[in-house]
C-alpha cells in the first residue's frame, strides 16, 4: 500500500542518508517481524539504520544492517543479536512488484523511516535510484539557497 506524502506520526528513526544518496521515487509501508526485546528497545529509540538495505530473496523481503541495541534489562535466557536479519511483512503483489522493479529497471529498495502505527512498528521503504556526485552537489546548492533565502526574508 503506497503512502501519501505526509510525515508519519510517532517517528522512531529517519534515514537521512537515504535522501542524500538516492532519488526516492515511491514509498511503501511494511510491517516488520520483531522479537520482544527489540520492541522495547524501539520504544526507547535505540535503533540505527543508516547503513541498512532491503534484500528481496525467495519471494520474501528482508531488512539487513539495522542495528537495534538491546536494553541492559533484556532477557538473559535469549541472547540478543542486535544486527539480525528481520523479515518485512508485505503483500505478495507488493513483493512481486518490488522484485520486478529491482530486476528489470535497476531500482534499489532502501528503508527511509521507522515509526509506530496503531501500536505496531512499521518501516517505510522506498524504491530508489542512486544519485551521481553532480546531483548531490546540485541538491546541496539548492538547500543552501533556500536557507539563505529564508534568512533574507526573516531580516526583512
Amino acid at each position: 500500500m503506497a503512502t501519501t506524502g505526509k510525515k508519519p506520526a510517532k517517528t522512531i528513526a529517519i534515514n537521512k542518508r537515504a535522501r542524500h544518496e538516492y532519488h526516492i521515487e515511491e514509498r511503501i509501508e511494511a510491517g516488520i517481524a520483531l522479537e520482544g526485546w527489540e520492541v522495547k528497545s524501539l520504544r526507547q529509540g535505540r535503533v540505527q539504520f543508516s547503513d541498512s538495505y532491503v534484500l528481496l530473496k525467495d519471494g520474501e523481503a528482508y531488512l539487513f544492517g539495522t542495528l537495534i541495541n538491546p536494553l541492559p534489562t533484556a532477557a538473559t535466557h535469549i541472547p540478543p543479536d542486535p544486527t539480525r536479519t528481520r523479515k518485512l511483512l508485505l503483500h505478495r503483489r507488493e513483493i512481486n512488484r518490488l522484485i520486478g522493479l529491482v530486476d528489470r529497471k535497476g531500482y534499489t529498495v532502501i528503508p527511509t523511516a521507522m515509526y509506530w502505527s496503531r501500536g505496531k512498528a512499521k518501516v517505510e521503504i522506498g524504491t530508489a535510484k542512486g544519485k551521481k556526485q553532480h546531483d548531490k552537489r546540485r541538491d546541496e546548492k539548492a538547500r543552501d539557497w533556500q536557507r539563505q533565502k529564508a534568512r533574507i526574508m526573516k531580516k526583512g
